[in-house]
Order: C-alpha cells, then structure tokens, then sequence
C-alpha cells in the first residue's frame, strides 16, 4: 500500500501544473552560456574555477608547469602553505591526534606550540558544553530523518542563547567559531540518537562527551553505546577529520561561508547557511553515495577478483542500467584533481589496516580493484578534458561505515570537520572586511507589455 501524505505536504495537481509552466518559463538556452561567455557555476568548459576571491587558509594543486604550459599533475592539498602529507606525518610520527592542531593552523595561522597547543585544546573541552536543557528542549524534540537539518536547526537556536550573538569583532567570531567546532559532534550525534529512538524504536543514548581529548575520540565515545573504541579507530577518524577541514576556498560551501559573511550577519546564519549547502549530495553526500553503489555491485557482482566480470559492472553503470541509473561511478573523477587525489592517496593506506583490523579484506581488494579499473573505463566510454582518478569520498564511506557510523550520519561528519576551515574562511573574510560578494547575472527575458487580467 503506497505511503499516505498528509494535506500539507501533498503535491497537488494544481502545483504540478503551476510547475509545469515555471519549468518552461525558465528554462535557458544551454547555447547562449557559450555564446554571452557566461561561466555557468563560476568555472569554464575545462573545470577551472573563476577567480573571485584570495585566501591565505588553504590550496589545491593539481598541475605543473611544463615548458610553460600547464599539464596535469597529482593532486596537492596545502592548509596554510603546509602541505597535508607533511602536516598527517608530523602529528603521526609523535603518535598524537591532530585535529585540534591543524584547526589552530587554520584559523590561527601558524602552528601551534605546545603551550599554544594545550590553551587551545582545552578551551574547546570547555566549549564541550551545551546550554541546560537543550538537549531536551530542541535536539530531541520534533526529530528529523535528516540529520544535517536537524544540524541547521540547532546552530540557529544556538544564537538565542548566545549574549553577543550579532557581534562580529574578531574576538567574539573566533569564540563563536571555537564554541561551534566543539559542539558539531553533540549536535549531530543527539539528532541521530533522538531520530532512532522516536522513529526506529531504538533504545536513547545521550552520553556526556568527554572532559578531555580529541574530537576523534569524543565522537566515537558519544555515537557507541557502550563508549569503547580501538586506538586504531579513533586515529583513522582523526585522520580522515583532518583530510576534511578544508579544499580550497572555491568549494560550495566555503564559497557559501564567504559569501554569506560578506554580509556582516551573525555567525549562526552563516554556519548554517554552510551546513545546508554541504548537505546536497553533489557536495557532501557523495560519500554515501559510494557506499550504496558499492552493496549494489557486491550483491549483483558474483566474483569480486574477476577484472571482466567487475569491469562489465562498471560499464552498465556508465550505460546507466545498474544501482541509481545516474551513469555514475561514484567517488571516481573531480572537479579539480586529475591524476590523483592526495586526500584519497594518504586515506587508502589507513583504510587497508582498518580492514584487517576489522576482518574486510576481501571488501578492500574490491575498491582496490574499483579504483584500478574505473578510470580506464569512463576515459574509454567518454570524452575527457582532463585526467580522472578516485577522490577522498571513495574510500571516506568505506571508513565511516566500518567504524559503525550509520548512513545518516555520514555527511555530519563532513561537516564536523569542515566547521573548522569555514570558522578560518569566515575569520579571513572579516578580517579583510571585504565588500558584499554578490556576482553578476544577465538576464535573457525580453520587455514586455503588461496585459490586464480579463485579457489574459
């Protein structure tokens, strides 16, 4: 029996004939972008981004210069000129975690000492806390399926309890923005936990966080029922948190945190103004996009060590037959990289000793094999500016669910971590107390006579 809706949320036939006209009174002639040279999303035919800003927090590469012209090159990511390799070996040789460190990079602009280091952490241990009742009052009332609206949700009543909540001196943001980092993880984990429990029948959780340690830690021991975590775990997350925190400043939803500070508004709006964007699966969600495609293939896939058999797979999805129909190899191909993702290349190697930590080897070889073979084929099946190759979403999904991180809270986690590089790119734009960003359109509708109603 289908589903009912209830009046409210029903799509009338009114409404989709209504649509019907809007679709047909706005639809563009693709041919005119090229023609007006208009850069359709703020990047030309090849990928490259428009220049609209300049950033100090972060950058991606992904060329070299080669007799004087550009070639594709592998993939670089930089926070603060410190390449991420260099930034993952530091903090890892020493056998420490590192997102609290590499947040201080962002937003600070310098490494910190340990001093620096040990004022820092423990003042986001003491953000940890959320106002009396608020758990009660706002998380676990009126859940949502959705747990980055439920997000959106809490950071907005968040500006009600906040005495400074329109104060933009760089003081105040930097607190708001340290206050934010710490409680993303409460946040989004109590929203799942009330979700499941009203919606699911589960039994609720609501661990306190912990008085001290890492966001890697706290989030595992919030999220589990029983708060246990392997060593190996909570550093794997803490790597992937780092490899999250920022790309750039022309991602979506840190063009989002510019533009939307541009405006002097109160940091609330501009986060979850952020998170909203983050939340669209051509932007945050794709992570959960490749863990399901990935169960379809080894449902319909009988060998997983058959190149053909896995190939022939890989071209139905090209030829939009298999999983979603889209024509997608998810986690394969970005908008910026090429030849590789230095994100997925230092994830991939921790991924392999999760693995067999957790006995899924055999899982593994098949996104080994994935990743070998999916690049050959969309450059076999379709035309190609540039070079193709994994990206960090490819194996993030695998990581997230063999740590026991439901689907629902995939994209979160995205947004736990980038919450740091938005507080930097929000800092910087206040800093520079930039002009109101707003980019030009150009309209394509013709003057027209006004008729009277019975004339119509």
């Amino acid at each position: 029996m289908a589903e009912q809706v209830n009046a409210y949320s029903e799509i009338t036939p009114e409404l989709k004939e209504m649509a019907q006209k809007l679709e047909a009174a706005d639809r563009i002639d693709q041919e005119l972008y090229a023609r007006l040279d208009v850069k359709r999303g703020l990047r030309d035919m090849n990928g490259v981004g428009v220049l609209a800003g300049l950033t100090h927090v972060s950058d991606v590469m992904a060329k070299k210069i080669v007799n004087g012209e550009p070639v594709p090159d592998h993939g670089r990511l930089y926070y603060r000129g410190y390449e991420i390799n260099d930034l993952i070996r530091g903090f890892t040789s020493e056998n420490r975690f590192g997102y609290e460190e590499t947040a201080y990079l962002l937003m600070i602009g310098e490494l910190p000492t340990r001093e620096e280091l040990r004022v820092f952490e423990e003042r986001l241990w003491f953000y940890r806390s959320l106002p009396t009742n608020f758990v009660r009052d706002v998380v676990l009332k009126a859940p949502s399926k959705d747990m980055m609206n439920t997000l959106s949700r809490s950071i907005l009543t968040l500006y009600s309890y906040d005495e400074l909540e329109d104060d933009v001196s760089l003081p105040n943001v930097l607190r708001q923005c340290m206050q934010l980092i710490s409680l993303f993880p409460m946040l989004s984990i109590y929203g799942y936990q009330a979700y499941r429990h009203y919606h699911d029948g589960q039994s609720l959780y609501i661990h306190r966080p912990l008085e001290s340690g890492s966001t890697a830690e706290n989030v595992l021991h919030i999220l589990r029922p029983d708060s246990s975590y392997t060593e190996l775990e909570a550093r794997i997350l803490d790597v992937l948190l780092v490899l999250h925190m920022d790309h750039g400043g022309g991602n979506n939803s840190t063009f989002t945190t510019h533009v939307v500070t541009s405006t002097m508004t109160d940091t609330y709006s501009v986060m979850a103004a952020a998170v909203g964007a983050l939340k669209g699966p051509r932007h945050g969600g794709a992570n959960v996009k490749v863990t399901q495609m990935f169960e379809d293939m080894k449902n319909k896939v009988r060998d997983w060590t058959d190149e053909e058999e896995v190939s022939a797979y890989l071209k139905r999805l090209l030829g939009k037959e298999e999983f979603d129909k889209a024509g997608l190899i998810y986690g394969v191909g970005h908008a910026v990289y090429s030849l590789s993702d230095p994100r997925a290349v230092i994830l991939k190697n921790y991924v392999r000793q999760l693995a067999g930590e957790k006995g899924r080897m055999e899982e593994y070889a098949l996104y080994d094999l994935v990743e070998r073979l999916a690049p050959q084929i969309i450059a076999g099946e379709r035309k190609m500016y540039k070079g193709v190759s994994v990206n960090v979403d490819f194996y993030s999904g695998f990581v997230y669910e063999m740590l026991g991180l439901p689907y629902e809270l995939f994209t979160p986690l995205f947004a736990i971590a980038r919450i740091a590089g938005w507080s930097a790119h929000r800092l910087e734009e206040l800093a520079n107390n930039s002009k109101i960003i707003r980019p030009a359109f150009r309209t394509v509708e013709q003057i027209r006579n006004y008729t009277p109603i019975d004339q119509r």
